[in-house]
């Protein structure tokens, strides 16, 4: 351990101006009362309201507060990557701007790393503020995840977590896009370890995670790390053509050796195409999530683009 800490607080920020002087002024009392130097990197995520004009305003009177503004909006995912690849720390904290993870945790997560955890991520106990269908279907996302996936993902933990130097450098090291960096980070390893905490309300604005986005994130993150979809689907396509099978030997008996004169049924006839021909759809939606991300990756564009960076040097 350095005898001289630094620490690195990525904050991403998309249309969040009625919460960053709170969340600036909260993280620098929280970072204030550590020992050693730190930077704020605050990444503007192209937002469209007054959100790049406040937090470059703030950065004027502050050499550690780091702005990285995108060119345009690239979700929520590529902001914290940005904010990791350009972290100079020996630990790098993620955390959102709506101060629903309150900074006063930062302070518990050094604590944790100081003795040894290289990864500590703050567990949700409690989760004020939001509906039942919010909290349901959180409880669900989780739980499907770990059905689905094949990397063992801690339950009720967002993105708020301290990150050791080796992780980040781990990471960085990973070039795929369709990041889902929770899972990442679970892949990855190293000593890990929780820190509980109540999730206050938002404090201000409105959530930028809405049940689409959520699914879709979900979408993401089972397609990351797990095969199951497409095996689930070959053992639905076996079933499917062993069903048929068997019911075309019934036919052909029933035509031959029973009644010899086929029942007229074209509404149920229908009805069977119909659901058939919808579990074919579906499986092929779901080989088209697999075959998109690999275009993805074989296009080689940029996971983000950096218009401008406020109070950074990269030789520092």
């Amino acid at each position: 351990m350095p005898d001289k800490l630094k620490y690195s607080v990525v904050v991403p920020l998309y249309n969040e101006e009625a919460v960053i002087e709170e969340c600036y002024k909260r993280l620098k009392n929280a970072m204030d009362s550590c020992d050693g130097s730190y930077e704020l990197i605050f990444i503007d995520d192209g937002s469209k309201d007054k959100t790049s004009e406040i937090v470059c305003a703030l950065a004027e009177g502050d050499n550690n507060l780091c702005v990285l503004r995108f060119s345009r909006n690239f979700g929520h995912q590529p902001a914290i990557t940005a904010g990791m690849d350009c972290a100079r720390g020996d630990a790098v904290i993620v955390i959102d701007a709506d101060l629903q993870d309150p900074p006063e945790i930062i302070p518990i997560m050094i604590e944790q790393w100081k003795q040894g955890h290289e990864v500590v991520y703050g567990k949700r106990v409690a989760r004020k503020g939001e509906s039942a269908f919010k909290k349901l279907s959180s409880k669900l996302f989780y739980r499907t995840l770990n059905a689905m996936t094949d990397v063992s993902l801690p339950v009720d933990v967002g993105d708020f977590r301290l990150l050791d130097r080796k992780v980040i450098d781990t990471l960085k090291a990973m070039p795929e896009r369709n990041r889902y960096v929770r899972g990442l980070v679970s892949w990855v390893g190293f000593r890990q370890t929780a820190v509980e905490f109540v999730r206050e309300e938002r404090f201000a604005g409105e959530t930028k995670y809405p049940l689409r986005k959520m699914l879709g994130l979900a979408v993401n993150a089972i397609t990351s790390f797990s095969l199951k979809p497409l095996k689930i689907s070959t053992w639905v396509g076996t079933a499917m053509s062993i069903g048929s099978f068997v019911f075309l030997i019934y036919v052909v008996v029933d035509r031959l050796f029973i009644r010899q004169v086929m029942i007229q049924g074209w509404a149920s006839t229908v009805a069977i195409m119909l659901f058939f021909n919808g579990i074919v759809l579906i499986i092929l939606g779901i080989m088209g999530q697999y075959i998109g991300r690999i275009y993805d990756e074989t296009k080689g564009r940029p996971y983000y683009i950096v218009s401008e960076r406020i109070n950074y040097n990269d030789g520092e």
